[in-house]
């Protein structure tokens, strides 16, 4: 849509610093989640590939977190080895996909995995934009059932 851009920035309540290309919407055809690329315009590293824009969605998540949310998906990563596991490959393709991006010999550089943490769980923003953007993660998938009923319908082609 012509207007993406201008709406990401209200919708995150500052403006763009860099482009942004719109990979999920709600069921209004809003943007919900961005991507944004791994070196800002002004050159700056940018670990985070998936940014969550709608306000709805970052205030549930928001209360998810302050509840203790983020513990919880750490506590489970520790306790349940497949989500561990699940966790670890999603921070490893989240990683080689931004790296991809990025021309060789670029310095400084992005790193880390989802939220540009190495391991574990850091933001369930993150995981949820990740998700919401069609990608395997397991945080994302627990946290999708807190943040979309009757909020909207991800129209992603996931």
């Amino acid at each position: 849509m012509d207007d993406d851009a201008a709406v990401v920035a209200v919708q995150i309540g500052r403006p763009l610093r860099s482009s942004a290309d719109v990979v999920a919407r709600c069921h209004l055809g809003r943007p919900v989640v961005t991507r944004v690329p791994p070196l800002l315009d002004d050159g700056t590293p940018f670990p985070t590939t998936y940014w969550l824009t709608c306000p709805l969605a970052v205030r549930r998540i928001g209360r998810v977190e302050s509840a203790g949310g983020v513990r919880a998906m750490e506590r489970r990563a520790q306790a349940d080895a497949e989500f561990g596991t699940a966790l670890a490959a999603a921070h490893a393709r989240y990683r080689s996909d931004r790296d991809a991006l990025v021309p060789d010999g670029t310095e400084p550089r992005p790193s880390g995995g989802v939220a540009g943490v190495k391991a574990g769980v850091k933001c369930l923003h993150a995981h949820y934009a990740d998700h919401a953007a069609g990608n395997e993660n397991p945080v994302g998938e627990v946290t999708a059932p807190w943040v979309e009923p009757r909020l909207f319908q991800t129209v992603s082609g996931r």
